[in-house]
């Protein structure tokens, strides 16, 4: 399964383009956008419909310049699937998330991070392969600078229990297209670099 995953957008509309003619170039099976799509004060139309004119399915969650009226407005007029507690599954693939930041309109508690991807998480525990994708990064990380307050400890745990062979996460812009190993998880701050991952 291949994917195209892109984060912290921020209602860019040209990147959003250059993206789905990549998505179409590589014969993605899906595109995952995590969080921070839109703006909150800029409900730019056109950042979805790149992808659908290209036949590509779209995945996404809320980050913290969001909430979940834009996710809906995507889900209703472009049919994306919503990840932010929910989970699909492609083949023997399964993909699940939590979207949202500790910071921002509609901020989460660590509990609720973690009890949020445990939720989604139910949903595809048989599968082969385990996609987990969240809007921030785990705590203790690269993907943070390892800077003791940013990132999440919900997410870090949830990626410790669950193991998932891929996390996909956005958030902090100084880390964008890095990678980090957590246990056997590989993790991806995709950010605004639009990684193309195979799994």
């Amino acid at each position: 399964m291949k994917i195209l995953a892109v984060s912290d957008v921020h209602s860019d509309r040209a990147f959003m383009q250059k993206m789905a003619e990549k998505g179409a170039r590589e014969k993605v099976d899906l595109v995952i956008l995590a969080g921070d799509i839109f703006t909150a004060d800029n409900w730019t139309e056109g950042l979805v419909q790149p992808f659908v004119d290209k036949g590509l399915e779209v995945a996404a969650l809320p980050g913290n310049h969001e909430g979940m009226a834009h996710i809906n407005f995507m889900v209703e007029k472009y049919g994306a699937k919503n990840l932010h507690g929910y989970a699909i599954i492609k083949g023997e693939v399964g993909i699940f998330g939590c979207g949202y930041a500790d910071i921002g309109h509609h901020q989460l508690t660590e509990e609720e991070f973690l009890e949020t991807l445990q939720r989604a998480h139910e949903q595809v525990k048989h599968a082969r392969k385990k996609v987990m994708v969240t809007h921030v990064q785990p705590s203790n990380s690269i993907l943070g600078l390892h800077h003791p307050q940013w990132g999440s400890s919900g997410v870090r745990k949830a990626v410790e229990e669950f193991q998932p062979d891929l996390h996909i996460c956005g958030h902090i812009h100084e880390t964008h297209g890095i990678e980090d190993m957590i246990g056997r998880t590989r993790c991806i701050n995709v950010g605004k670099s639009g990684k193309v991952i195979e799994i």
